[in-house]
Protein backbone atom coordinates (compact mmCIF):
# COMPACT_ATOMS: atom_id res chain seq x y z
CA UNK A 1 0.00 0.00 0.00
CA UNK A 2 1.29 3.50 -0.45
CA UNK A 3 0.34 6.74 -0.19
CA UNK A 4 -0.50 9.60 -2.82
CA UNK A 5 -2.04 13.38 -2.08
CA UNK A 6 -3.73 15.29 -5.40
CA UNK A 7 -4.09 18.89 -4.68
CA UNK A 8 -7.95 19.71 -6.31
CA UNK A 9 -7.78 23.50 -4.92
CA UNK A 10 -9.26 26.32 -6.44
CA UNK A 11 -11.36 23.99 -8.93
CA UNK A 12 -14.80 23.73 -9.28
CA UNK A 13 -17.52 20.46 -9.64
CA UNK A 14 -17.03 17.98 -11.36
CA UNK A 15 -13.22 19.00 -11.80
CA UNK A 16 -12.20 17.48 -8.12
CA UNK A 17 -13.95 14.22 -8.90
CA UNK A 18 -12.65 14.05 -12.88
CA UNK A 19 -8.82 14.64 -11.39
CA UNK A 20 -9.47 11.90 -8.78
CA UNK A 21 -10.54 9.35 -11.22
CA UNK A 22 -7.98 10.19 -13.01
CA UNK A 23 -5.60 9.96 -11.02
CA UNK A 24 -6.87 6.64 -9.37
CA UNK A 25 -6.46 5.05 -12.46
CA UNK A 26 -3.27 5.32 -11.84
CA UNK A 27 -2.93 3.55 -8.52
CA UNK A 28 -3.01 -0.15 -7.08
CA UNK A 29 -5.72 -1.28 -5.33
CA UNK A 30 -5.30 -0.89 -1.47
CA UNK A 31 -3.38 2.44 -2.02
CA UNK A 32 -4.32 5.41 -0.80
CA UNK A 33 -5.06 9.27 -1.96
CA UNK A 34 -5.53 12.31 -0.09
CA UNK A 35 -7.18 14.65 -2.26
CA UNK A 36 -7.47 18.26 -0.99
CA UNK A 37 -10.44 20.58 -2.45
CA UNK A 38 -11.36 24.07 -2.07
CA UNK A 39 -15.06 23.14 -3.33
CA UNK A 40 -17.37 22.13 -0.27
CA UNK A 41 -19.28 20.36 -2.99
CA UNK A 42 -16.94 17.61 -2.85
CA UNK A 43 -18.25 16.10 0.58
CA UNK A 44 -21.11 14.58 -1.10
CA UNK A 45 -19.60 14.44 -5.18
CA UNK A 46 -16.40 11.88 -4.31
CA UNK A 47 -17.83 9.56 -1.16
CA UNK A 48 -20.80 9.14 -4.25
CA UNK A 49 -18.27 8.51 -6.83
CA UNK A 50 -16.81 5.76 -4.62
CA UNK A 51 -20.05 3.88 -3.58
CA UNK A 52 -20.33 3.27 -7.47
CA UNK A 53 -16.55 2.79 -8.09
CA UNK A 54 -16.18 0.14 -6.03
CA UNK A 55 -13.44 2.37 -3.34
CA UNK A 56 -13.29 3.46 0.07
CA UNK A 57 -13.53 6.55 2.05
CA UNK A 58 -11.26 6.30 4.87
CA UNK A 59 -11.79 9.70 6.36
CA UNK A 60 -12.98 13.37 5.62
CA UNK A 61 -11.70 16.54 7.31
CA UNK A 62 -13.52 20.19 6.90
CA UNK A 63 -12.32 23.82 7.71
CA UNK A 64 -13.48 27.17 6.88
CA UNK A 65 -11.26 26.58 3.42
CA UNK A 66 -10.31 23.20 2.31
CA UNK A 67 -11.43 19.88 2.65
CA UNK A 68 -9.79 16.55 2.52
CA UNK A 69 -11.20 13.31 1.53
CA UNK A 70 -8.63 10.29 2.17
CA UNK A 71 -10.02 7.01 0.08
CA UNK A 72 -8.32 3.66 -0.54
CA UNK A 73 -8.67 2.89 -3.90
CA UNK A 74 -10.99 -0.89 -4.30
CA UNK A 75 -11.32 -3.14 -7.41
Amino acid sequence: MSRYELDARRLLCPMPVIRTQDRVKQLQIGDVLSVTCTDPGVMQDIPAWCRINGHKVLETQADDYQYIIMLEVGE
